[in-house]
């Protein structure tokens, strides 16, 4: 039970964060649509996994790089923030193209 994987999406969540700021391509630039937009796939893709947890296609498994904690049967705490990190990284990806054009 490490803090490596959580500590490493936090790392990535602050230069997301960092990127944005600089940038201003989401919630340094128009907070509540950025909002918006980040939690719509969010909420479906916890919904995808607790689906697949419920179907027994998806499961935590054994790793010694995570801290254990769940926040429900088989989905564990960094499952939240990969999933935040990955909205995140999208949206980021997504506003910088459409600037450059």
């Amino acid at each position: 039970m490490t803090f490596a994987y959580l500590g490493a999406l936090l790392f990535s969540l602050v230069g997301l964060i960092l990127i944005d700021l600089k940038f201003k391509l989401a919630f340094f630039g128009k907070a509540k649509r950025s909002a918006i937009t980040l939690a719509i796939p969010y909420v479906l893709f916890v919904i995808w996994d607790l689906a697949g947890i419920a179907a027994g296609i998806f499961f935590r498994g054994a790793s010694t790089h995570t801290l254990g904690i769940m926040l429900f049967p088989e989905f564990p705490i960094e499952e939240a923030f990969f999933l935040g990190v990955l909205c995140y990284t999208a949206l980021i990806l997504t506003a910088g193209l459409a600037r450059k054009k």
